[in-house]
């Protein structure tokens, strides 16, 4: 008997990988649970990383800038830790075992889940490496998304660019940061005060530095404005701002009172009036970003509180996508499924049921402004899952996070 060897990125969608496909078959050993054609084990995230310069040479580990450039010619990988080690050997048991004949990588679908899959694959023993490798992608942990993603498993071949990505982002990681740590430390530090470079680190602390100084540089300057209330001969009442050209700010007080003093009481003469109809598109749908900010300004959350909140209705209640992503649009291979999503969501909850009717009512989606492969990378924006939605056990955060992103997600298909 043969069986698929299925590896997850972290225990707990393994777990649900297991109930999806095996069921109540699914027998547990240790970390890993077997059924008659399926084994099922799992990560913990990423399980090695790419060793220290000195690993590649001993002259290393004394820094010195004349060794610069520190350009291995292929990179190695170790474990990350104690724990990353056990978890490691354990998979490659799995891996090399003769009833194994077929290894499927069911790592989160984006770049960083292929990755931590190959390096998983690239430390296996040699026999591990010659079996034939699939890919299950799936971005919804519910029980109907898993089981499609299994009954159309993409080839490894496919999925190559994305590995390749995946890595030189890993490699230019180490490249940047290894060599320039090393160069700024030793011709403007000591190593006893390491100056830290990196990819991402740099830029990022240089914005916060730029933005702190603009702050700290910021000069108040008063300013007064004149407002008006009028009403019409009609009754009609209305506001309006005194300008003059394109401002509406003047430096001083006393201009701003003389003007306030000469219209106070006074009759004014409409010289023009013009309407235009005013047309609003429906917002993108949700990033993580974007919820983070709209949730502070409504429900005054933490961005770690927003977080929270979503991930455990990805993980633990299956109801929304995976949120830790920096799209805002839906990949097209997603198209099919969208009324599904509609469906449920109108029957969560009555207040859903109007939106998602008229989302279901319609002939055709408009998905110019839902759909943009170019656009989706790692993971595609935020949307509830297919299938049932039951909302009662859900805690006072999760459902507004939840109804944040059902609105959004029914609003999108309106007019």
């Amino acid at each position: 008997m043969t069986r698929s060897l299925i590896i997850c990125e972290k225990p707990s969608v393994a777990s649900d990988v297991a109930k999806a496909l095996l069921g109540g078959r699914a027998k547990k050993t240790g970390d890993h649970w077997e059924g008659d054609d399926a084994i099922i084990a799992h990560a913990v995230g990423h399980l090695v990383e790419q060793v220290d310069p000195d690993a590649y040479d001993a002259k290393f580990k004394k820094w010195r800038y004349e060794d610069l450039p520190i350009l291995p010619e292929h990179f190695k990988y170790q474990a990350r830790d104690a724990r990353a080690a056990k978890q490691l050997k354990a998979l490659h048991a799995l891996m090399k075992r003769p009833d194994v004949d077929l290894i499927v990588n069911a790592c989160d679908a984006g770049r960083e889940g292929e990755l931590i899959f190959k390096l998983i694959l690239e430390t296996a023993p040699a026999a591990a490496r010659k079996k034939p490798v699939k890919r299950a992608w799936f971005s919804s942990m519910t029980q109907k998304a898993i089981k499609d993603a299994f009954a159309a498993l993409r080839d490894d071949e496919a999925m190559q660019p994305l590995e390749a990505a995946a890595r030189a982002r890993s490699e230019a990681d180490w490249l940047v940061g290894m060599n320039a740590t090393r160069a700024a430390t030793t011709t403007a530090g000591s190593i006893r005060k390491v100056q830290s470079l990196g990819r991402e680190q740099t830029p990022t602390l240089a914005l916060i530095v730029n933005r702190d100084l603009a702050i700290a540089a910021f000069v108040p300057q008063d300013y007064w404005e004149v407002e008006g209330s009028f009403s019409t001969a009609d009754g009609a009442r209305y506001t309006g701002l005194w300008h003059e050209g394109s401002t509406t700010r003047l430096t001083e007080a006393a201009p701003a009172e003389a003007i306030a003093a000469a219209a106070s009481g006074a009759k004014g003469t409409v010289e023009s009036l013009e309407t235009k109809p005013q047309v609003e598109q429906p917002p993108l749908l949700y990033d993580l970003t974007t919820l983070q900010r709209e949730a502070n300004s409504r429900f005054g959350f933490s961005a770690s509180r927003t977080l929270s909140a979503a991930q455990a209705l990805y993980d633990q209640y299956k109801l929304l996508t995976y949120p830790r992503t920096n799209s805002r649009y839906l990949s097209g291979d997603m198209a099919g499924q969208l009324k599904g999503v509609a469906s449920g969501v109108g029957a969560a909850a009555p207040e859903y049921a109007d939106g998602a009717r008229y989302v279901l009512g319609l002939d055709r989606l408009p998905l110019g402004r839902v759909v943009n492969d170019a656009k989706v990378g790692d993971h595609h924006a935020i949307i509830p899952t297919e299938g049932d939605h039951d909302l009662s056990a859900l805690g006072r955060d999760e459902r507004r996070v939840y109804d944040m992103v059902a609105r959004r997600f029914l609003a999108v298909f309106h007019p």
